[in-house]
């Protein structure tokens, strides 16, 4: 299964039994521990909350987070309709988020009639990933990681059992669990320049998930309330976001423990949350050895090489048999690109190779991202990646393991 490729939804099916599905966790509070030991909840799934294989690719943090927050969502969905088919499901999801206004597809995409319910939620789940990574409408810089997706499934859970308005519903749990987690930020005693940066685009953006217009008071852990009506999901979703927000330096300061006690407090939580809160988060961080973070600063042009690196490193990876053949017959672009290694191109040269690396994304249908308007920008992109596919003795200035010193 290819999570990046149509049709995926009908294949994860394929490979589920919807008893399974429902029985695998005895309930929602054991799920949402599973959810957090794949990464889903701190944003950075590193694994399917599935305890089984679901591809025989090697997929990314992107499509992981893809495939359990659609588990997650069939997950809730049956917790309320035991007796229903995945049919009935994936119709339910797609309609709620209609009723969100969250995961609009594109216009292209909006062109197609024919697109089944499995495709038109693919599309919604993956404009989700898209759309959740930004925070602060006003600017233009990167915030967020995917942890905010579970208010998704939070909504849809209150969406199934009750006929609120769910946009505001999302609005107040989405600000609420920001604010929560930004006054833990504000609690660190020893606060890095990106700390600072984003404690005070929070202070100053006076439109963040409010009505263009409307006033907002200061945010205090003292002036937040209507917590009678949070579920305890609710409650825990919030102090392990808060625990997150001052993880970055792997030190847990007095103020920022004190912090978390009150909140906990605040919540109406039992007194062993914060310590569970903590160790659950220690593990993964100690299991998978990367920085996790709930805040992420990044400029957009950073950002935008980011992305566009992992995404045509993926499709190299993924499509490298056929991008070798085709390299091996194209014996001039071989040519250049190894001159390319030790050398400048001149103009005439790197023409050819872009003349020839599109002809050769023709031939393969997944990179055909790059036949698209502006998809020619990522062409250096491509040919930075191809020689690491390509035998040793095709970059002169590889330096080999055992060569080292």
């Amino acid at each position: 299964m290819n999570p990046s490729a149509i049709d995926w939804i009908p294949k994860y099916l394929n490979g589920i039994e919807q008893k399974i599905l429902i029985s695998s966790h005895k309930d929602n509070v054991q799920f949402y521990k599973a959810l957090k030991h794949s990464g889903f909840i701190y944003g950075v799934s590193a694994d399917a909350v599935l305890k089984k294989s679901v591809s025989s690719l090697k997929l990314t943090k992107e499509e992981y987070t893809k495939i359990n927050l659609f588990h997650t969502l069939l997950f809730t969905y049956f917790q309320n309709n035991p007796e229903d088919d995945f049919s009935k499901a994936i119709d339910t999801i797609n309609e709620f988020y209609k009723k969100l206004e969250k995961g609009k597809t594109g216009f292209l995409k909006k062109l197609s009639l024919s697109q089944s319910a499995t495709q038109q939620l693919e599309n919604i789940l993956s404009s989700r990933i898209q759309e959740t990574n930004y925070l602060i409408k006003k600017n233009n810089i990167s915030l967020l990681t995917y942890a905010l997706l579970y208010i998704d499934v939070l909504v849809f859970s209150k969406w199934l059992t009750t006929a609120k308005s769910i946009k505001e519903c999302a609005k107040h749990l989405e600000s609420m669990v920001i604010s929560f987690s930004f006054l833990a930020l504000r609690s660190k005693k020893k606060k890095n320049k990106y700390d600072h940066l984003l404690i005070d685009l929070f202070e100053s953006s006076s439109e963040y998930l409010i009505e263009e217009g409307a006033k907002k008071d200061p945010v205090t852990l003292e002036s937040m309330t209507n917590f009678a009506a949070l579920t305890h999901l609710e409650k825990k979703y919030i102090l392990d976001l808060c625990t997150l927000a001052v993880w970055d330096d792997y030190v847990m300061d007095e103020n920022e423990y004190q912090y978390l006690q009150q909140l906990s407090e605040k919540l109406q939580l039992d007194k062993g949350e914060v310590t569970e809160s903590l160790q659950d988060l220690k593990r993964f961080s100690e299991k998978y050895t990367e920085s996790i973070k709930l805040f992420e600063y990044s400029n957009p042009v950073k950002q935008f090489y980011k992305q566009s690196a992992a995404t045509v490193k993926l499709l190299i990876l993924r499509n490298k048999n056929r991008l070798i053949k085709e390299l091996e017959e194209s014996g001039e672009l071989l040519v250049l690109l190894s001159h390319s290694t030790v050398r400048d191109l001149n103009a005439e040269e790197k023409i050819k190779v872009k003349e020839q690396l599109l002809d050769i994304c023709k031939t393969i249908p997944s990179l055909t991202i790059f036949l698209l308007p502006g998809g020619a920008v990522l062409l250096p992109l491509l040919a930075k990646f191809i020689p690491k596919l390509l035998p040793s003795a095709f970059n002169e200035n590889r330096i080999n393991e055992n060569d080292k010193k």
